[in-house]
């Protein structure tokens, strides 16, 4: 082995602190790397991917069994442009109820023999098995319910049809194109169709060319023309469920990068910290190697390997722990897509590995090259300890300070390196940053769940209205909205809002009607929620104007105000049943629902087109320390002979928020441990270099416990710097990264989304700096306190 090779291995094997720091700092920062790299790559196009791999539909298309056959519906499948087609498949619409009663939102269930074998739209079992018999069910995991509520093993009754059957989910699975909300076996369908009443056939299709409507169009209208008139009742394109599905995917881009940017400027930052204090340490056997005919360049690069082999082993464990924490985190991802990525991204963890050993290298080179440019002489003169003098002022000020005599030395201690000591503060600033935009990320993103929740109890028709898939309005393409529910009179409604009120636990309440009304200059029918009752306001969090006050007034979202071209204090002119009517645009609110082209407005503003308009639902919220769930009960038995029905509003976390909540808790230990591993290898700097003035306060009588406390301060001073340049850092990242995700999902956000630090929090935070740095002070406290003091008296 070479000299210079000597040289490196002792100089690793001696700065045992430092090759460890170096390298989990390395590891760590590597990790979170790969981890946010796969995200991104499984974020980028999920839909598409998925589409692919599951062979999605792009056109599903619903017939009318009594207008067409099923020898039609396959000869339709090689019409022109249609490269594959599956079906037909019976189809039926059922409206069950759970095991206390309470409706369940109507399903389109599709008889199908089995989940893949179809050349289009292969459905994914995600849990359970599919169903192989009689009263048996297999549900759409699309994440608008709570998982409990469709769980294996949940029994359904179907109360309109003859002899109440039953059906036991059995198994729950994932369609990239939404094909269905169930499947049964083909044998099924007939008993779960009302007697009367036919069923329909579903077909799906996938085209030569469909990247346009205007493809997805042709390719319709060639299935359209193979079959009989009027045969085809409604139609979904794959291009509408695309637009659906790109939200989640703009949320994860954002933060992904922002931890990236901070774990890379934090490895930086302490590479080059470890590899300065090295230099600084060492300068006596830096003057040596030169004496023994070490060239400046030979001692430059005995310092760069001394980083680079723990950096090289640090990245090497970083990728496969990397790599490890992202297998979990893609399971919840492709559940959440309906993708299949195995979590190893080879480009991905080559491009990491070389990026960070790049830096690492430069930050070393940079750090390191001072030691090349020391004259012989002068390294050999210098010592260890500060230059005398330094930190003085700092030592008589601190000296002045009411506080045990070791604290106060402590204190001073961060002056008499600034440089150093500036580097540190930024480590742990920008730990304190990590985690102030780590709980102000997922406080924001439950204040955006809260806003789904309209109400504590609801109360709703005695059957749900069926329709589109789930009873739930289809955003888009053609599918008609099915038939409703019997209008209720006023009398009834009138009924109703007595019995509300008149329940022990009421606060408030709002009555919800939907209607529909159209727009110059728009295409399409603008869905509106008219509303009654005292309560309407408290169910949305506005973002600028007022909410409406009297007829004429209404409310929009953002999507709105952006497809029209309008700002608050405009009017507009809606035309509902043949009849204009000029609103004017008084708020702005965050609603989400049907894409953000809702409108809300009292039901007065629509009596002239509709004056029979009654409310459909009933959005109750009731006071502090109401249960819900008894008040639910308690008003079950006032309305049920309004053919009404009482349940709690239960809006399920989605699967993308709990994942985007998992890792930023993740991400943000990852880099509280590299500002704790910074501070450790700072403090085991300083410490050795004032060990032999550590003995001679041993020597006059300090104890091991004065000695811990002296060298806890000495980081006190940086952690509570750090923790006040950090965190208002930490609530400007939060606010700009969730104002991002906002917008890229085509919203601006109230201020209840991003205001959700109060004073007292942000003090908490401010204070955090103090505990990264004790953290990462406790192990060399405890080596300092366990010193001897001879041996330290004996050290220079």
């Amino acid at each position: 082995m070479s000299a210079l090779g000597r040289v490196v291995r002792s100089g690793v094997g001696r700065r045992r602190v430092q090759t460890i720091v170096i390298g989990l700092v390395v590891m760590i920062a590597v990790s979170a790397s790969v981890l946010g790299g796969t995200l991104l790559v499984a974020s980028n196009a999920p839909f598409d991917r998925a589409f692919a791999q599951q062979n999605g539909a792009h056109l599903t298309a619903q017939f009318d069994s009594t207008r067409t056959t099923a020898e039609q519906l396959t000869v339709s499948g090689h019409a022109s442009g249609v490269s594959a087609a599956a079906g037909p498949f019976r189809t039926v619409s059922i409206s069950p109820v759970d095991d206390k009663d309470r409706p369940v939102p109507p399903l389109t269930v599709v008889g199908r023999t089995r989940p893949d074998a179809a050349a289009v739209d292969a459905v994914k079992l995600i849990e359970g098995r599919w169903a192989t018999g009689s009263g048996e069910l297999v549900v759409l995991n699309d994440g608008r319910f709570p998982p409990d509520e469709r769980a294996v093993g949940t029994v359904w009754r179907l109360p309109d049809l003859p002899g109440s059957p039953t059906l036991t989910i059995v198994g729950v699975a994932r369609s990239i194109s939404a094909t269905a909300d169930g499947w049964v076996v083909p044998e099924q369908i007939a008993g779960l169709t009302t007697p009367g009443t036919a069923g329909g056939y579903q077909m799906l299709y996938r085209f030569a060319t469909a990247d346009t409507a205007g493809q997805v169009d042709t390719g319709r209208a060639a299935v359209r023309a193979a079959l009989p008139a009027d045969a085809l009742t409604a139609s979904r394109s794959w291009l509408t469920t695309r637009e659906e599905g790109a939200g989640d995917t703009a949320l994860l881009v954002p933060f992904l990068l922002a931890f990236g940017v901070l774990g890379l400027v934090m490895s930086v930052l302490i590479i080059g910290n470890v590899i300065a204090g090295a230099v600084s340490t060492g300068t006596r056997r830096i003057g040596i190697l030169k004496a023994l005919g070490f060239t400046p360049n030979q001692v430059v690069r005995a310092y760069l390997g001394q980083a680079l082999i723990p950096a090289l082993a640090g990245a090497a464990f970083g990728v496969v722990v990397g790599n490890a924490i992202s297998l979990p985190v893609l399971a919840l991802t492709n559940d959440i897509y309906g993708t299949s990525d195995s979590g190893v991204v080879l480009w991905v963890d080559a491009g990491v590995v070389a990026g960070t050993l790049t830096l690492a290298a430069v930050t070393a080179w940079v750090a390191a090259s001072r030691a090349g440019r020391l004259r012989t002489v002068d390294a050999l003169a210098v010592g260890r300890t500060p230059t005398a003098g330094r930190g003085q002022w700092a030592a008589r000020l601190t000296a002045r300070i009411p506080l045990p005599r070791p604290v106060t030395l402590g204190l001073a201690h961060p002056f008499a390196r600034p440089v150093r000591s500036a580097a540190i503060v930024a480590a742990i600033a920008f730990g304190a940053a990590a985690v102030t935009f780590s709980f102000g990320l997922a406080a924001s993103l439950t204040e955006v769940q809260a806003t789904a929740n309209h109400g504590d109890v609801v109360v709703g028709p005695g059957t749900p209205k069926p329709g589109t898939p789930g009873g739930r309005p289809v955003k888009g393409d053609r599918v008609p909205a099915g038939p409703t529910s019997t209008p209720r009179s006023a009398k009834e409604t009138a009924a109703i809002v007595k019995a509300i009120t008149a329940q022990a636990g009421t606060s408030g309440y709002c009555g919800v009607a939907d209607a529909e009304a159209t727009m110059a200059g728009l295409s399409g029918a603008l869905p509106i929620l008219a509303t009654t009752g005292d309560g309407c306001s408290s169910g949305y969090r506005m973002v600028s104007g007022t909410w409406y006050e009297k007829p004429g007034e209404i409310v929009v979202a953002t999507p709105f105000l952006t497809a029209t071209q309008t700002r608050i204090g405009d009017t507009v002119v809606l035309t509902d049943h043949g009849t204009q009517i000029a609103v004017r645009i008084v708020g702005e609110a965050f609603n989400d629902d049907h894409d953000g082209m809702q409108l809300l407005t009292a039901a007065a503003t629509l009596a002239a087109a509709e004056p029979d308009l009654e409310p459909e639902d009933f959005y109750i919220a009731v006071k502090d320390g109401t249960d819900p769930e008894a008040y639910a009960e308690a008003l079950e038995p006032e309305i049920q002979q309004f053919d009404a029905h009482t349940s709690t509003e239960n809006v399920g976390t989605p699967e993308v928020v709990l994942v985007i909540n998992a890792l930023t808790a993740l991400l943000s230990l990852m880099l509280v441990a590299v500002a704790a591993l910074g501070v450790l290898n700072t403090v085991v700097l300083q410490t050795r270099e004032r060990v032999h003035e550590i003995g001679i306060h041993k020597a006059l009588g300090m104890a091991p416990r004065q000695t811990i406390a002296m060298v806890i301060a000495s980081v006190a001073v940086a952690g509570l710097a750090g923790g006040a340049i950090g965190t208002p850092a930490g609530v400007f990242l939060q606010r700009m990264i969730v104002t991002e995700m906002g917008r890229g999902a085509g919203y601006h956000l109230p201020a209840s989304v991003l205001d959700v630090f109060g004073p007292v929090e942000l003090v908490l935070f401010g204070l955090g700096g103090i505990v990264i740095a004790v953290l990462g002070a406790l192990l060399p406290a405890g080596w300092a306190a366990r010193t001897r003091t001879a041996s330290a008296l004996r050290t220079e």
